[in-house]
């Protein structure tokens, strides 16, 4: 079977985004393979099927004619470790973008560019800048050496489900047009499956599809063998309450219906709210209980396998240890710390026994539905279109 028919296997992927609780996204330079080993079992055990991780820009690519020789072999270590768990990888580059955090290498840094929204994270350090034009020019020859080395070295390993672009690339920096960024696409999608032999997407966010980000799922997710999405009701101001589980599949729909192919749902989830802080307002930023976590998660991925996504991935494995809670971004956002399905000390909260229950169901895909708008009169119309369209998806799908 080659990895086109494997993607197109009728079984609903079931699965997690991964940082180790004890070190984050510190894990490259603090890389404990015993830790991942007992993490990926735990994972099994559950019965879930994949894992997304992140290839640390800075770590794997130092320099921009330079590909990291020590990060390469442990990525050999991690990928081997998640095939011998019996789960598939979805390896993300370019990362990048990280739980309100810009990491970057200096070199891909623009001194004309303010970070913006973001922070920009530098060896260790806070900078001032922010990304040059990654669609286009020198920033893409970089990336293109990076995926055709990595590529050239994973060929064909049994461990990759499909490769990643990037996590949320859009908060580095918007593409100049739809041009520039379904070229980006289209070139490194090509390079991966030349070198690797696998197929790839990228991962695009609720914010490409409510703003205008210059990004056109149908031209940027062309070269993909599936479209993702991220989506959160905590962030979603058209959401109706931070319960709300209909957004994640509403963002769904939506990207199936302007990218015209299926969409994995690569993020999803929640902060869990601190102790003594289990309703709304009594916290400084919005969260469910960790009960009311179980039962929202359910309720989303119900909806999503009911309208043909091909699968969905919790954001994220683990609440992250107290010993690393005062470094980035933890010191600045400390709901970043909650959104796992075990605890700071390893133990499992209910979401991880409702994932559990999930797979056991053995759910397969079901068909894609009809779309639900028109690409472009929806984004000719935002963001205004976003709460209608969502209203309308509400009185039929919801």
């Amino acid at each position: 079977m080659d990895r086109g028919e494997e993607l197109g296997v009728a079984k609903f992927l079931l699965g997690v985004n991964y940082w180790p609780r004890r070190s984050a996204m510190y894990m490259w330079q603090r890389f404990d393979l015993g830790e991942i080993r007992e993490d990926l079992a735990r994972m099994r055990e559950l019965g879930l099927q994949a894992v997304r991780f992140f290839l640390s820009w800075e770590a794997f690519q130092p320099q921009a004619d330079l590909i990291d020789r020590a990060a390469l072999g442990r990525l050999d270590g991690l990928l081997d470790a998640v095939a011998g768990a019996g789960l598939r990888a979805i390896p993300t580059f370019f990362t990048g973008h990280m739980s309100g955090v810009n990491w970057l290498p200096e070199w891909t840094l623009d001194s004309a560019m303010p970070h913006g929204r973001f922070r920009t994270y530098c060896a260790g350090a806070e900078r001032p800048y922010g990304i040059g034009d990654m669609y286009v020019g020198p920033l893409l020859v970089a990336q293109r050496l990076q995926v055709r080395t990595v590529g050239e070295r994973c060929r064909d390993h049994p461990a990759i489900y499909a490769w990643d672009l990037g996590n949320e690339f859009s908060n580095l920096r918007e593409p100049r047009t739809p041009a520039d960024a379904a070229q980006w696409s289209e070139t490194l999608a090509h390079d991966l499956l030349e070198t690797s032999g696998i197929a790839c997407s990228a991962g695009t966010h609720g914010e490409d599809i409510t703003f205008d980000r210059n990004i056109r799922p149908s031209s940027l997710c062309r070269p993909f063998a599936f479209a993702t999405m991220h989506g959160y009701s905590v962030y979603s101001a058209f959401a109706r309450g931070r319960l709300d589980s209909g957004v994640v599949p509403f963002l769904c729909r939506v990207m199936q219906s302007c990218a015209g192919t299926p969409v994995l749902f690569s993020e999803f989830g929640n902060p869990t709210c601190p102790p003594g802080a289990v309703r709304p307002g009594a916290s400084s930023f919005a969260c469910l209980s960790e009960d009311e976590m179980a039962v929202y998660g359910y309720a989303v991925l119900d909806a999503l396998q009911r309208q043909g996504a091909l699968g969905g991935l919790w954001w994220c494995w683990a609440d992250y240890a107290g010993e690393i809670t005062d470094l980035a971004p933890f010191d600045r956002a400390p709901h970043e710390l909650t959104f796992g399905i075990v605890r700071g000390d390893g133990s499992e909260k209910p979401v991880a026994r409702m994932l559990a229950r999930f797979a056991r169901e053995e759910r397969g895909v079901t068909a894609l539905p009809p779309p639900i708008l028109d690409e472009p009169t929806y984004f000719a119309g935002l963001p205004g279109a976003v709460e209608s369209a969502y209203r309308a998806y509400l009185e039929t799908d919801g």
